[in-house]
């Protein structure tokens, strides 16, 4: 089996991306980052999705994302909550993360040199994704070219390929694909604000995409929500 990274958060998108990658026929080894974020519930996600789905390998990188704060993921900014549609689709939000997918997929990128694997699998969503920039085609496309120029593999001709398979897909056809991979929703968590014992808000910007995703696809979130 080839080897491939994938970008694991311990939220919805990434866990059927490791399900898709392993699906492809792919041996995975998932990374997953402490970057400073005001809880740690998706690193317990991500550990028992890595078991589940039968990754190779787990690690987790500890990274410092805070030193320059920006974002309310990273700092003591408000979570905003109860947002409409329209305002999800207007604009960046301060959940966004300065770089955030760039730093990602270059300590991915790193690890799979030291792999001797090609293939990086990434959760980005274009569709649903909340005005992040770095969930665009365009950038994938653009970090795809810079890892094969900017790493001793890609100069000696080995070609790196950055795989999104959720990049155009709606959130209720990224679950309806999950489900038919055996994927099961009540290891993830996705909140950005949950509350101290665990349970997510149910109305951030990440539960209302979620939730609206399991509507459309006719079915029941397995995950406790707070409200």
């Amino acid at each position: 089996m080839k080897r491939a990274v994938v970008l694991l958060s311990g939220g919805l998108d990434s866990t059927t991306t490791l399900a898709i990658c392993r699906a492809d026929g792919f041996e995975p080894y998932a990374i997953s980052f402490r970057y400073g974020q005001r809880h740690g519930c998706e690193l317990v996600a991500a550990r028992e999705i890595a078991k589940s789905l039968g990754a190779k390998e787990h690690r987790i990188a500890r990274i410092d994302l805070r030193v320059f704060a920006g974002s309310a993921l990273t700092a003591e900014l408000e979570v905003p909550k109860t947002r409409s549609a329209t305002e999800m689709a207007s604009g960046i939000p301060v959940t966004y993360v300065p770089a955030r997918n760039t730093i990602f997929l270059s300590y991915a990128l790193a690890w799979a040199e030291v792999l001797g694997a090609t293939d990086i699998f990434i959760g980005a969503n274009a569709v649903d994704y909340s005005g992040y920039p770095d969930c665009r085609p365009e950038f994938i496309c653009a970090f795809e070219q810079l890892a094969n120029l900017a790493t001793r593999a890609g100069i000696e001709g080995a070609r790196f390929a950055i795989h999104a398979p959720l990049l155009l897909l709606s959130k209720a056809a990224i679950i309806q694909r999950g489900l038919s991979l055996g994927v099961d929703y009540r290891l993830t968590h996705s909140c950005y604000d949950p509350t101290s014992d665990g349970l997510a808000c149910g109305a951030c910007d990440a539960c209302q995409l979620r939730l609206n995703g399991f509507r459309e696809a006719g079915l029941i979130d397995p995950i406790a929500y707070a409200t």
